[in-house]
């Protein structure tokens, strides 16, 4: 069994927690079922379910901490989990940062579960499958894809009576697909918790076409232009930068958001004023646990307003040294903009560059956020508010900071695919001054 209900889940912490003998314990029961269908070159290579449930039984005497995990859960296996995290505690050095267990939260549920995705079934999987597959055929072109939905559970338990459980389900689904010459490459991803948002068909529509558009792409001299960056092409930039976002890193001046002679840039203008970013744990288009790693209670947070630093994560250790509140770490980021589509953003603009996915990223330096990496599976030229022609894919050479300073202007957000972070994220089209190529690549 994958799925534990909630008592169920609770009993078993609530043995573990007794069985402790520790000054304090905490204990984590998670698992779930995890589909997948595989396909490639117009055929299906694999399919399969996995189904895992875990327990991690953390201790500490002191300033000694041990952990353990198991995945038996009868009486003489639970003893056995704890007496191993605390024999292992006996034997850890002190930990000069060790903070203790949280205090009891109250936690408020999330949208996070999905019966239709909870309920998905392997002939759903191939019909995902078929309809990714199928139209590639017909238009004489290939594909390959993806597709992975989960249905899980996590219950949060520890010694000062704190207690959490709650379900949750999503599913990623990505198609590559290319011209038989390998010239021409296109590209889309959905990420949703509930499946029955996923339309295959239209996705692949969308790949379909830019695979045909991209082939026999054009060289452009790299240099500084404007772009249209695509949802899922500016949040692996942006993921990127909320790294920094952590106020010990900035305090100890690791950071861009560091401040020369000390201290950070919290309350300073960073970014252009149409700059909003927050996480809210609740939103109906990404929800996520009410609860961070650390079992602290998630709330709705805003980040940056009006282009201005409004918060950072002060983890419960740098809070106490700083004397600040500590901050439950986000689970999602959403990133305001306005009503427009990446194709109204196209029609709109009179000369520039169409980026559907950023790829490869890399840090080229942590105090300005320079990043680099490739364009990939459909880069455009765009004139008088038209895709003329096909281009060669760029490197670039970019930060984010300088990058949300050059807006034109932000569209409708919509969630990406989570391949594209540890966050999930809501990001819009966003059309970008001086954007940074610094050569070309060979790759489609």
């Amino acid at each position: 069994m994958s799925i534990f209900t909630e008592a169920e889940a609770k009993a078993i912490l609530d043995k573990v927690i007794a069985l402790s003998t520790a000054d304090e314990c905490t204990a984590t029961l998670s698992g779930g079922t995890s589909g997948n269908i595989r396909f490639a070159l117009n055929n299906v290579s694999t399919s399969g379910i996995v189904d895992d449930v875990s327990l991690a039984v953390n201790v500490a005497f002191g300033q000694r901490v041990g952990t353990a995990t198991i995945n038996e859960f009868d009486d003489a296996s639970l003893e056995r989990v704890v007496r191993r995290a605390e024999d292992l505690a006996r034997l850890a050095p002190e930990n000069p940062e060790f903070m203790p267990a949280i205090e009891k939260q109250a936690y408020r549920p999330t949208g996070t579960f999905s019966a239709a995705t909870a309920a998905i079934t392997p002939e759903q999987r191939a019909r995902i499958a078929a309809a990714s597959i199928g139209p590639c055929k017909d238009a004489g072109l290939i594909a390959a894809g993806y597709l992975e939905d989960s249905h899980g559970f996590v219950a949060i338990a520890n010694s000062n009576g704190n207690f959490g459980y709650q379900t949750s389900t999503g599913a990623d689904y990505t198609c590559t697909v290319r011209t038989k010459d390998g010239t021409g490459s296109g590209w889309v991803g959905r990420n949703v918790t509930d499946v029955s948002d996923l339309d295959a068909s239209r996705s692949i529509d969308i790949a379909i076409r830019k695979a045909r558009e991209s082939a026999d792409a054009r060289a452009l001299e790299p240099g500084k232009y404007t772009v249209i960056l695509e949802p899922h092409a500016a949040a692996g930039l942006i993921s990127f930068m909320m790294n920094f976002f952590d106020a010990r890193s900035a305090d100890e001046g690791r950071s861009f958001l560091s401040k020369k002679g000390g201290g950070n840039k919290l309350g300073e203008q960073v970014y252009d004023p149409r700059v909003n970013l927050w996480a809210d744990p609740w939103d109906a288009d990404v929800p996520v646990l009410p609860w961070d790693g650390s079992g602290l209670a998630r709330t709705r947070m805003p980040i940056i307003e009006n282009g201005k630093v409004v918060n950072l994560a002060y983890s419960r250790y740098w809070a106490k040294q700083q004397g600040k509140t500590e901050t439950a770490m986000p689970g999602n980021l959403i990133l305001g903009g306005g009503t427009k589509s990446t194709a109204d953003l196209v029609r709109e603009t009179e000369k520039g560059i169409l980026v559907t996915r950023t790829w490869y990223i890399r840090m080229v330096d942590p105090q300005t956020v320079l990043l680099t990496g490739l364009t990939r599976d459909g880069t455009f030229y765009i004139e008088n508010g038209q895709i003329r022609y096909p281009l060669k894919n760029f490197r670039f050479n970019e930060s984010p900071v300088i990058m949300l300073n050059n807006i034109d202007e932000l569209g409708k957000p919509v969630r990406v695919s989570g391949d594209e972070s540890r966050f999930a994220m809501m990001i819009p089209p966003m059309r970008l001054r001086d954007f940074t190529f610094t050569s070309l690549s060979d790759a489609v």
